[in-house]
């Protein structure tokens, strides 16, 4: 039988160095039962601030790590469905701002959690981070929106589902055909089919959003789910987004 590390990519909620004050985090959540790959982006700001992005689940270790680093000081939400760790996070570092993408505070779900959203996130990088960080706002239909950020000394994106690049091998054989089916799989992975919907209904406006990321030329692309591209970065992305562009 398959283990959690099996479907993953271990060492699990610990950090990993990507590049020049930038750490990704691998972990684990369960769809319906069954493990899915997924990470978390962190970095380190030049005030000497922490910021976290799509938190993943808050381990002792890692919370250790991560103090370690400096003091955590934004928490950030980018997309609808990568929120249900931050509300841990915030109970830790109780400081910390949590920013979200637009529209994740109407979210019916979102408000039952009790989860504090302080500001909602812009095309544009708020002074808190704009010496490390540049930002986009890729916005679709159906309320889905989704901040592309640029981590500006190691030339990184960092996505969360606008790509994904699932490994046959780390899937459960139940749901492997239905990832190959969406054209999420490993090496050529894109974003799933309902994402693929919501952003082909403001087609216009994504696909100008997608060309000014791949203006940003990032030498490695980090995303949520599946294995990330660690080198040939805009290339690889362009290949991603043959469904957009």
């Amino acid at each position: 039988m398959a283990t959690e590390a099996d479907r993953t990519y271990p060492p699990l909620d610990t950090l990993k160095e990507v590049g020049d004050g930038l750490w990704i985090v691998d972990s684990v959540l369960s769809l319906a039962g069954v493990p899915l790959p997924v990470r978390m982006t962190v970095a380190r700001l030049a005030d000497g601030g922490v910021w976290l992005h799509s938190p993943t689940r808050l381990t002792p270790s890692l919370r250790e790590e991560v103090e370690r680093l400096g003091p955590v000081a934004h928490l950030v939400a980018p997309n609808s469905a990568h929120w249900v760790f931050v509300k841990d996070w915030q109970a830790a570092f109780p400081e910390a701002t949590t920013w979200a993408a637009p529209g994740l505070r109407d979210r019916g779900q979102v408000k039952r959690s009790g989860l504090r959203i302080d500001h909602d996130l812009a095309s544009w990088p708020p002074e808190d981070w704009a010496a490390d960080l540049d930002q986009l706002l890729v916005t679709g239909g159906m309320g889905l929106r989704e901040v592309a950020f640029l981590h500006l000394r190691s030339r990184t994106l960092i996505l969360t589902d606008l790509v994904q690049n699932f490994e046959a091998d780390k899937l459960s054989p139940s749901i492997r055909p239905f990832v190959r089916l969406g054209g999420g799989l490993a090496p050529d992975g894109m974003a799933p089919p309902h994402y693929r919907t919501a952003m082909n209904l403001r087609r216009k406006e994504v696909r100008e959003a997608a060309r000014r990321i791949l203006d940003w030329a990032p030498e490695r692309v980090v995303f949520a789910h599946g294995a990330w591209f660690d080198h040939d970065g805009t290339r690889r992305l362009r290949r991603s987004l043959r469904w957009l562009l």
